[in-house]
């Protein structure tokens, strides 16, 4: 039986400058995972209204799983997002938004029970409650997967630390990494290797990823480092690089891959996701083992 995985939090639009696009980073992730033939089934919530029933047509056109809730009182998510020359985004999420009130069901936590893999964003907690549907989520989930994403103001640190003791592995990004760090006083861990040491000592968790930009990523896996330096592209955007990334690294799990090898995949997908527009853009396997032979 083919292993398979659930993500759970925010479905939106994307307001680019160059127009809507279908984004959150727990659809990236399942899109991309459906992408490389991985099972996988996104779990949120949308508005009664032209965007929510467009992205719910989205996801069937494309052979997408979903257990997409509708929320009669709130509008599909949106978020304006703001390109920089260098490709870098910024966010202006909107609030309150339908995935914000994702509710507890039976067929939410069954497909859980029965999932390999559980996925799960932080700024899904946002709002009560998503957050209370996630926590009972959690309790049933068997290998808990956390993309932490720090967009202010939506977050609290105290949460995130508790999503971070519940995870099997978590992915995060350096700036991410020193505010936790700063959160649990580890001022003495300056080195990213020591920060990594730190948030394994305090979460439990022997399985943590950090995204370096430019600088590649840095590993840490039973007691062990990994580095990948990055490939060589030239960036159009990165939006979604950091989900396909996530999602490239968990399909070569679920094949057994080992960890430093798995590292190099995801960075090569991750690399070829920033060349080009948009979280979604067709990726082939051909143009990743191009990169990983390049590299």
């Amino acid at each position: 039986m083919s292993k398979n995985v659930v993500c759970f939090g925010e479905v939106l639009w994307d307001l680019l400058p160059t127009g809507e696009k279908i984004g959150g980073a727990p659809l990236n992730v399942a899109l991309r995972l459906n992408s490389l033939k991985v099972d996988s089934t996104i779990i949120s919530k949308v508005g009664n209204d032209q965007y929510g029933e467009k992205l719910v047509e989205f996801l069937s056109e494309n052979g997408q799983s979903h257990i997409i809730q509708e929320d009669k009182n709130y509008e599909t998510g949106i978020v304006n997002v703001d390109v920089d020359t260098n490709g870098n985004a910024s966010y202006d999420i909107r609030f309150p938004a339908s995935w914000d009130f994702i509710e507890p069901t039976q067929v939410l936590k069954k497909k859980v029970m029965e999932a390999n893999y559980f996925i799960y964003g932080s700024l899904v907690n946002r709002n009560e409650v998503s957050r209370k549907t996630l926590f009972e989520l959690l309790e049933a989930a068997n290998y808990k997967v956390l993309d932490v994403n720090l967009r202010k103001p939506h977050y609290d640190m105290a949460t995130l630390v508790d999503l971070m003791s519940y995870a099997d592995f978590i992915k995060l990004n350096r700036d991410e990494l020193e505010e936790v760090c700063n959160y649990l006083k580890g001022d003495s861990a300056t080195s990213v290797t020591d920060m990594l040491k730190l948030v394994s000592e305090h979460t439990q968790t022997d399985h943590i990823c950090v995204t370096l930009g430019a600088c590649g990523v840095t590993l840490f896996y039973d007691g062990k480092f990994y580095h990948n330096t990055g490939f060589l592209v030239k960036v159009k955007d990165t939006v979604g690089a950091g989900d396909s990334f996530l999602a490239g690294y968990i399909s070569q799990l679920i094949q057994g891959k080992r960890p430093n090898l798995a590292l190099d995949f995801a960075c090569a997908l991750a690399g070829l996701v920033a060349s080009k527009a948009g979280a979604n853009s067709i990726v082939s396997h051909e143009e990743i083992n191009d990169l990983l032979w390049q590299g």
